[in-house]
């Protein structure tokens, strides 16, 4: 029987085919992308294509058979893994890679069940692709010696690669405009530029911020500094200085969104004792806050918290500037006699704490070998909460006084489990196993807060400070929307719906002051520095914030969120949409524009600032550059 005689060139069109179809259908299977018209289905199909032209192209520069193929199947192998790794990190994430976050290799270690939840034994299929090309490749005929390829041949190639490239920008340059200026904007990268491509991309505007750095001077701040100054609230006078001299006490509850409060789950109140301190006489609620936090998650909360900056939207700023000046809160407070400190039971290392709490000027950070801690009292990622806040609370009575801490808590964690003797409610009963179970880790939070306030009255702690709460990120992510539109009772949920959903609680407990109130304005974790300080008496008119006090007159109904959506209180803007706030329905994009621009212009000066290290140029009690900048 004669032998099929195959092309020569067959095994790298395979490739390229079966990578692009693959691709293609992981876009739709794996990630929840917004399709809106046909053309930016068009853009979808192809923008994979550009790349994998390109680089399995480069084969045709090897002139054997066995040295091409060794070299597809690599190719293959390695863009297969890219694929995959973006897939579990936007199944926890709902976001995609960044070149910082692959140095991030210190916290793998401590995903743990984290990883066994977003790895499934299906996922073998994103490695299909291999497999055939493997098949194809022991089957069919070997050809012997030297296989050149012509240069006109070659050049005819990436010709075409090129133009399917230019194609691909020429058409999602028409559907968005200036779309690579919107580096924060992962999702509408991926979705215009496709995922290889944004790879690339996001390798130069890894090595354009470490530019940034080396080449910045003190002028560049001069511009950010007008901004800031221009658009600071002033303080409320009745409000400054009024609860001075107090402890302070900064509680970061992990994953906990808004949604919960005051809420119940199939009859089961959720919240009860932080549902009790929304009518508080001694509580400032704010029912109308939300995290801004990106890649960095609960890292991007402490840094918000400490600089009234945003953190980066590639990466964890805690890992990438770790070494930068900052003028922190923990600094401003140390500056008036306040004995700074974070209480976390996670190793030092972790999220790079060890390194960036030396920049930020925390006298002291209370890690794991600070607590005693056992299997019998930890869960998933550590220390569970009850113990967490008692043993806390036993180190707070050593500390000299006033003191600023800033807790961190960790069992209403992803992926939510809990032992028996925790479990306080029934699970819910949606088609997540992540949303069932997240009920009952806050209802176990909520009665760890409980013991926290009964342990600082038993020790004597509580009527000298103030007890700050909020939450630090979302816990359920858009992935869940399935679950999340049958507990919400709504029959989808919308980019609108996911940007209100956004929304954490704050309190702010003073004991003993009777001046407790539920306040609607719309604010984010930026402005948190600059409300506690005001409240101690601290002045922060020459800090370099974004934020703006809570309790001032001027305080704007206006929150960014790192990836350029944004909420006030008459629009919520999400997925390139204008939406009316009170009734959900998109309306024209004009009545948001004015804001895009003023989001887009924030949130790049606060990159300015990170990328450059330009604080190293700020004099904090002047005001002024310093003079070796100018030099």
């Amino acid at each position: 029987m004669k032998s099929v005689k195959w092309p020569k060139h067959s095994i790298l069109a395979l490739a390229i085919i079966a990578t692009w179809i693959k691709t293609a259908i992981v876009y739709h299977t794996s990630f929840d992308m917004k399709i809106e018209n046909p053309m930016q289905e068009l853009i979808l199909l192809i923008n994979p294509l550009s790349f994998l032209l390109f680089i399995y192209g480069l084969s045709l520069f090897l002139k054997t058979s066995k040295a091409r193929n060794r070299y597809i199947i690599t190719v293959s192998t390695l863009l297969s893994i890219v694929l995959f790794a973006n897939v579990g990190f936007y199944r926890f994430y709902n976001d995609f890679i960044t070149l910082p976050v692959l140095f991030q290799t210190s916290n793998f270690g401590e995903l743990g069940t984290s990883i066994s939840e977003i790895i499934n034994w299906t996922d073998i299929l994103y490695f299909v692709d291999i497999i055939l090309l493997l098949v194809v490749m022991k089957f069919m005929p070997k050809y012997e010696g030297k296989m050149e390829v012509r240069k006109q041949v070659r050049r005819a190639y990436f010709v075409l690669s090129l133009a399917v490239l230019f194609l691909n920008l020429g058409l999602a340059e028409s559907e968005r405009p200036q779309l690579l200026t919107r580096s924060f904007d992962r999702e509408l990268l991926v979705k215009n530029i496709g995922t290889y491509n944004y790879h690339l991309y996001d390798i130069y505007i890894q090595s354009k911020s470490s530019a940034q750095r080396a080449l910045a001077d003190g002028s560049e701040l001069v511009e950010v500094d007008n901004y800031v100054q221009a658009n600071q609230a002033a303080v409320n006078e009745e409000m400054f200085g009024k609860y001075a001299g107090r402890n302070i006490i900064l509680v970061q509850l992990e994953s906990l969104q808004n949604f919960v409060i005051n809420n119940e789950m199939n009859g089961e109140v959720v919240t009860p004792f932080l549902n009790s301190l929304t009518s508080d006489k001694d509580t400032y609620y704010f029912s109308d806050f939300y995290h801004q936090t990106g890649l960095g998650k609960t890292s991007d909360a402490e840094f918000l918290v400490e600089n009234s900056l945003f953190g980066l939207g590639r990466g964890a700023v805690f890992f990438t500037h770790g070494g930068n000046t900052y003028n922190s809160m923990a600094e401003s407070l140390g500056n008036n006699g306040y004995f700074s400190n974070v209480m976390h039971s996670n190793n030092k290392s972790f999220w790079n704490r060890d390194m960036i709490y030396k920049s930020l000027n925390i006298d002291k950070f209370y890690d794991l070998d600070s607590y005693q801690v056992t299997d019998e009292n930890s869960v998933n990622w550590g220390l569970k909460d009850i113990p967490f806040f008692e043993q806390s609370v036993d180190l707070m009575t050593e500390m000299p006084q006033p003191f600023y801490s800033r807790m961190i808590t960790l069992t209403n964690h992803y992926p939510f489990y809990l032992d028996e003797e925790d479990i306080m409610i029934p699970e819910y009963n949606s088609n997540s196993g992540t949303l069932n179970r997240y009920f009952q880790t806050v209802r176990y939070l909520d009665e760890s807060i409980k013991v926290f306030f009964d342990e600082l009255k038993e020790k004597g702690l509580y009527d000298n400070s103030i007890i700050v709460m909020y939450g630090d990120h979302y816990g359920i992510s858009e992935n869940h929307n399935k679950a999340m539109s049958m507990y919400l009772n709504k029959e989808e949920i919308t980019p609108y719906d996911s940007a209100l959903l956004q929304s954490v609680p704050l309190f702010i407990h003073v004991p003993g002051s009777g001046d407790g109130e539920v306040i609607d304005k719309t604010a984010g974790q930026i402005d948190l520095r600059p409300t506690i300080l005001h409240l101690l008496g601290i002045d922060t008119s020459n800090d370099m914030q974004l934020g703006a006090d809570l309790f001032s007159e001027e305080h704007e109904d206006f929150v960014i969120f790192r990836d350029g959506r944004f909420i006030t209180d008459q629009y919520v803007y999400a997925s390139e949409v204008c939406y009316d706030r009170d009734t959900g329905e998109e309306i024209g994009i004009e009545a948001c524009q004015p804001y895009i621009e003023r989001a887009s212009v924030e949130l790049e000066y606060s990159d300015k600032i990170i990328n450059g290290d330009l604080l190293r140029f700020y004099d904090e009690e002047t005001g002024n550059l310093k003079h070796e900048s100018l030099e």
